[in-house]
């Protein structure tokens, strides 16, 4: 009996491979054989950060996994609070909106600091900064159109990461910044969801809150595996991670596409306001999502060969590759 492979087939989806259904006899057999050993086995999905998300437990006790779901839900929920760019009452927003954020909530201080951390190390290749670069580029591919040299250097004139004070009492931004998390948010939670279920208890679990983590085995007794999508082929798997444990986040040119050849998409290169065009596809494996989420868009703009050694600093984390095809 094989566990089913979570499949990852962009970078805001996670299924259950057909494949690995069929050998296990479907989801009604699966929970059987759980059952059998002794354990219970729970999903649970919902909504957060602009997308579906959801968490998967056992354990053999069904009402410390329901409760350790819902505490899960209840810190993404707090992420979402902090740094969601889908609310316009979160905390980012505000301070996109003001400037200056006093008293700044605690989960917004670490990604910003993180932030702006990994944008010295990478001379600015990763930038919350570039937020600005979007509505140009959203307004333009709304003409049918690529933004005009001067609508990029305005844009890029507010960009720079050097433009934000953080401290834990206050966020300052230089006027005409704003900030985008969206490159963290959803890894970071990754990490506050398996932390909510760590403190209840759980120690065999899978999430997906649009990057994934996973923990211990499935009930069975096998190890977790993730399944890589084919950036070009929807529904197909390019590679199977197997076992599957700690984080792992994409990044790549195929979710958000300002134009038919994904030649411009959602990820910029902050030195030129542009989409890095060298890959198709980022993933990264580490201890914490919050590293994979950053490493994977760091990756993007850095190409193969300094997104590698970026990477290859990072005690257990590893990368994989994908070219344009």
């Amino acid at each position: 009996m094989s566990a089913p492979v979570h499949f990852a087939p962009g970078r805001r989806r996670l299924l259950v491979g057909a494949a690995g259904l069929a050998a296990l006899g479907g989801v009604a057999a699966f929970r059987a054989y759980a059952a059998s050993r002794g354990l219970a086995l729970r999903t649970r999905a919902g909504l957060a950060f602009g997308t579906t998300v959801a968490l998967t437990a056992a354990g053999p006790d069904p009402s410390a996994i329901e409760a350790a779901l819902s505490d899960g839900f209840a810190a993404m929920r707090a992420v979402e609070d902090a740094a969601s760019l889908f609310r316009s009452d979160s905390a980012l927003a505000r301070l996109n909106r003001d400037g200056v954020l006093e008293a700044p909530d605690p989960h917004l201080v670490v990604l910003l600091r993180f932030a702006l951390a990994l944008a010295a190390e990478t001379g600015g290749a990763f930038d919350p900064t570039v937020q600005p670069l979007w509505p140009v580029w959203a307004q333009a591919a709304a003409r049918g159109e690529r933004p005009g040299a001067e609508a990029l250097r305005a844009a890029l004139a507010r960009v720079g990461w050097q433009r934000v004070q953080v401290g834990t009492d206050r966020v300052v931004l230089e006027p005409g910044t704003a900030l985008t998390l969206n490159a963290l948010v959803q890894g970071y939670a990754a990490d506050q969801v398996m932390a909510a279920l760590r403190a209840r208890g759980i120690a065999d679990a899978f999430v997906d809150t649009g990057e994934f983590g996973a923990a211990g085995a499935h009930p069975d007794g096998t190890p977790w595996r993730l399944g890589l999508a084919d950036p070009r082929h929807p529904g197909a798997v390019a590679a199977v991670i197997a076992p599957f444990t700690g984080f792992a986040a994409t990044s790549g040119d195929y979710n958000m596409s300002f134009s038919d050849d994904r030649a411009d998409h959602h990820i910029f290169d902050p030195a030129t306001g542009r989409s890095p065009r060298a890959l198709s596809s980022v993933t990264v494996t580490a201890p914490t999502g919050l590293a994979a989420d950053g490493l994977s868009t760091a990756c993007m703009v850095l190409g193969r060969a300094r997104g590698a050694g970026l990477v290859a600093a990072r005690p257990g984390c590893a990368v994989r590759f994908t070219g344009k095809g």
